[in-house]
């Protein structure tokens, strides 16, 4: 994997950098921007990390999480006070994970040079550099190898997080996009220090009984329309169980284990007739494509969307969707 020149350029010459991620950040999202970030300062640059939303509880075993803000005006301010800043707009602002001012919540900012490094298949416009890898199995890799190409050592907290992005995004090496190379590179993170069994404790065996109640009820909605499974979480549910938005992470993967099931799909309530959709896909089926047909995107086997819709005509178009794609 080749690291483009330019990122490289953009990244030697800058002295600050704003690292930015999607909103509902995963174990990719997060465990690369602090990655990127503690690469960066041990060059002696300073970095500020950004999400819109809280880390997720169950992530806070990543070291550097404290390092997110998802304050606008500290952002700001900060912004004001460095170099980088000038006329109220922000230099050097990195997406990653994203490649869409809108999927971090700061579209109303305005930035003088900006760098996207990704690997979504679904592409957008944004970016004065533009790195992106649909083939990658996470941009956890592409940090790796961007570190590499930088000449930085890779630490045990640095290690632990980008084996932590790739996992999350490999299924722990259990979907398709594990290949030996993915295999390599975690076995060098596990040489640098990070230690596989504490990372897979943390990601999948420290829910709350909340959490597991929420579980529960999302999969007690479970219809299934041939080899489509279809599972919804609302608002009632959230308050019901004391849970919230994070506490759904990996909710729509549990009805594709079903041996029948080639797609699933979690709707989450936003807010009344306002659905936020999951897609999960086995194999060739390429889920970004429905995505995509609904504005949204992501990756082949797993993608989302919003929709503005009461839940039966919300499913009835997805059904739609799906069956136009499999013509």
């Amino acid at each position: 994997m080749k690291v483009p020149e330019d990122l490289l350029a953009f990244l030697h010459k800058g002295k600050q950098f704003f690292i930015a991620t999607h909103i509902s950040p995963d174990g990719d999202a997060l465990g690369s921007s602090i990655a990127l970030a503690m690469a960066l300062e041990s060059l002696g640059k300073k970095t500020i990390v950004y999400d819109k939303d809280s880390v997720p509880e169950f992530y806070k075993f990543l070291p550097g999480h404290e390092r997110f803000t998802n304050s606008i005006s500290s952002l700001k301010s900060s912004a004001e006070a460095s170099e980088p800043a000038r006329g109220g707009q922000i230099s050097n602002l990195i997406l990653v994970d994203c490649n869409d001012l809108e999927r971090i919540g700061l579209e109303n900012l305005k930035f003088i040079s900006s760098a996207v490094i990704d690997h979504h298949e679904t592409g957008r416009e944004f970016g004065d550099i533009k790195w992106i890898e649909p083939q990658a199995p996470a941009t956890g890799m592409m940090i790796f190898y961007l570190m590499k190409e930088l000449g930085i050592k890779i630490t045990e907290e640095i290690a632990t997080n980008l084996y932590s992005a790739i996992a999350i995004d490999t299924g722990t090496f259990r979907y398709s996009n594990t290949t030996p190379e993915i295999l390599r590179i975690a076995a060098e993170l596990i040489e640098a220090g990070a230690a596989p069994y504490y990372i897979a404790e943390n990601l999948y065996e420290t829910w709350s009984e909340n959490r597991f109640r929420l579980l529960l009820k999302v999969l007690n909605t479970l219809e299934i329309n041939n080899d489509i499974a279809i599972t919804k979480v609302t608002l009632d549910m959230f308050r019901e169980t004391g849970t919230t938005v994070e506490d759904t992470e990996n909710f729509p993967g549990f009805s594709r284990m079903l041996r029948s099931i080639k797609i699933s799909a979690l709707f989450r309530e936003i807010e009344k007739d306002h659905y936020k959709v999951s897609l999960r896909s086995k194999g060739k089926i390429n889920v970004a494509k429905i995505a995509e047909s609904f504005d949204g995107g992501g990756h082949r086997n797993a993608a989302g969307y919003k929709i503005r819709s009461d839940f039966k005509a919300a499913k009835e178009a997805l059904l739609k969707a799906i069956f136009t794609l499999k013509k």
